[in-house]
């Protein structure tokens, strides 16, 4: 079921322009941002994401966004974002991360501004949020591709705001290298197959050798305990009727100790287990029949957690909203009280 990239034949040009209509703010050469829809709830004067329940940091100032928008090495059967439009794994031109940061700061301000003409703006909410207080590199892309990631974590620290970096785990090399100052305040891994064969259906990675350098990075997580705040994230896809890719599951009863085993190997600080939903591009290849309850994924998450009690893990939040419960490790704090 491997495919090859179609992302070959896609000009920047024309990735550019379709991203653009999707709302993205394209900053230099490869970088975006763009508003995530909790981040509007929340200046609308509704609650915030997952990430202010459980680690306290508020949606409100959380800056999404990517040095490496349409750079990944992956298409993950269940991304949202158009990975069929990547554009391989070399970046064209490596922007200055102050720049970077700077440009990502203004192009988000112009994006929110027009909330200050809506009717259900809190606008004390709007105007705190306007300078990020939470950076998180999950928009779309890899974002360890980008090269001098480590200066712009450390850019984010000078500016007294929280970093998150998720990755796909196919640098390691990329997170072993960080200086203590360059790491972000927490790393999580994207860890959605539990095994060699499911990893190659799931990921459609341009890496021959993928499965081994993703292990190679769990062990690079468990190495950095004390570090950084790291954390395993799952997310569960339910069998269904609809889409390319209907049948295709990673949330079997023989999968949990299959990811267990993973976990064990990284021993993270938090492990995230969330369901999929059916939005954006992924729709075209799975549908929404393929989108697991919440009570689903908490079954599982209890499931995982039976696996894990003697390894010192047991759920610490869960958000049914966002569907997803995670597992903490015992000791490990939950609030974030330092950038």
């Amino acid at each position: 079921m491997a495919r090859t990239n179609p992302s070959r034949k896609c000009k920047t040009s024309d990735v550019r322009e379709t991203l653009q209509k999707m709302n993205y703010a394209l900053v230099g050469e490869t970088s975006a941002v763009q508003i995530c829809r909790w981040t509007k709830n929340s200046i609308n004067g509704d609650r915030g994401c997952w990430k202010e329940i459980f680690y306290g940091v508020k949606t409100n100032g959380c800056c999404q966004m990517t040095p490496a928008v349409m750079w990944c090495e992956n298409q993950c059967l269940h991304c949202w974002r158009p990975i069929e439009m990547n554009l391989g794994t070399t970046l064209p031109k490596i922007d200055d991360p102050i720049e970077i940061l700077d440009g990502i700061v203004e192009a988000r301000k112009k994006l929110l501004i027009g909330f200050r003409g809506s009717k259900n703006a809190d606008l004390k909410k709007l105007e705190e949020g306007l300078e990020p207080s939470l950076y998180t590199m999950s928009l779309s892309g890899e974002p360890t591709l980008y090269p001098r990631i480590g200066e712009m974590f450390k850019e984010i620290r000078k500016r007294n705001a929280v970093s998150f970096l998720v990755t796909n785990g196919l640098n390691p090399d990329v997170i072993k290298n960080f200086k203590d100052d360059e790491f972000p305040t927490q790393i999580t891994v994207s860890t959605n197959a539990p095994n060699e064969s499911l990893f190659k259906i799931w990921h459609r990675s341009t890496k021959s050798n993928a499965w081994e350098i993703f292990n190679e990075t769990l062990d690079v997580i468990k190495s950095l305990k004390g570090k950084v705040r790291r954390v395993i994230r799952l997310t569960l896809v339910d069998i269904g009727e609809e889409g390319e890719f209907n049948e295709t599951t990673n949330m079997s009863e023989e999968n949990v100790k299959e990811y267990c085993d993973l976990i064990r190997k990284a021993e993270p600080d938090f492990v995230h287990v969330k369901g999929y939903k059916s939005v954006g591009y992924a729709r075209a290849r799975m549908g929404y029949d393929n989108q697991p309850w919440f009570e689903a994924v908490k079954d599982y998450a209890e499931k995982m957690q039976k696996e894990l009690l003697s390894d010192g893990y047991k759920i610490g939040a869960e958000d049914e909203r966002c569907c997803v419960v995670m597992l903490a490790k015992d000791g490990a704090k939950l609030k974030i009280d330092k950038v």
